[in-house]
């Protein structure tokens, strides 16, 4: 019988936690399944807080190793033929964890699924989308920051994007459905990736081995986006900008050094 493991990363979000945690086990999925949480040197009683519910597995880490490399303590410590990535920042309402595993099941060819991701007012989350490059991600970013700023226009567009089941180039590991086989004939997540981009990394390693990618609007997952990003706001950016810099070394490389001096004018290294 198909086990599903769910892999939960922690870094000082212990109230994020709780109620992802309290989530889960409310709307237990009827797939058998197991909870792992890996905990990267919270101070803030994230670890004693998650093993409070029975059932939950915690994996303490004696420092941050950062969320690829976390994932992949969870991973290899689950025995899930399914693994579900799945941030603490999130609630996971009935039936949806049920749906993903339906949509997967349902379709040989597809090694990934990511539902609809949506905030607490539940406006949904451009949580997909082309391969990293130089145009994709300059087009990403504009399109999110005119939903983010309310354009009318770009809130249609996101919509209707999101609410339209197609097969994409990466979804989110906020809430990333995998099944273990696909998982680690790629070796897992890239831990060159400390945070951010190490869930586009692991899609693309995936397709190039022919298998597809799939986001569907039949489940949906409250995301509320990150009360341990919001405690260390500077150290965040830090880090989003070794991911990008690392991710272009690795798959545009002629555009890198670019990117880096760009970045060193911009200040932003």
């Amino acid at each position: 019988m198909t086990l599903l493991s769910t892999v939960i990363v922690s870094f000082n979000a212990r109230a994020d936690l709780d109620a992802c945690l309290r989530s889960l086990g409310e709307n237990e999925p009827a797939i058998r399944h197991e909870v792992i949480v890996v905990d990267n040197a919270s101070s803030d009683g994230s670890v004693e807080a998650a093993r409070r519910f029975a059932n939950v597995q915690v994996i303490p880490l004696e420092g941050n190793a950062g969320f690829a490399a976390a994932n992949n303590v969870g991973i290899r410590a689950s025995r899930g033929d399914l693994v579900l990535l799945l941030n603490s920042d999130t609630v996971v309402p009935g039936g949806a964890l049920d749906t993903l595993v339906a949509q997967l099941e349902a379709a040989p060819d597809v090694a990934v699924v990511g539902p609809r991701l949506v905030n607490a007012e539940g406006r949904a989350e451009l949580s997909f989308g082309r391969m990293i490059s130089p145009l994709n991600e300059l087009r990403q970013k504009t399109i999110g920051a005119l939903y983010d700023r309310g354009w009318k226009s770009a809130e249609r567009w996101v919509d209707r994007q999101t609410r339209r089941q197609q097969f994409v180039d990466w979804v989110s590991g906020a809430c990333l459905l995998v099944r273990r086989t696909d998982a680690e004939a790629v070796g897992l997540l890239d831990e060159r990736f400390f945070m951010y981009t190490e869930d586009v990394d692991f899609c693309q390693a995936i397709r190039k081995r022919g298998r597809l990618i799939l986001f569907t609007p039949a489940a949906e997952v409250t995301h509320t986006r990150g009360r341990s990003r919001a405690t260390a706001p500077v150290a965040t950016a830090a880090a989003y900008r070794r991911s990008q810099l690392a991710f272009y070394e690795k798959h545009f490389p002629r555009w890198a050094p670019w990117l880096r001096l760009y970045l060193k004018l911009k200040g932003a290294l």
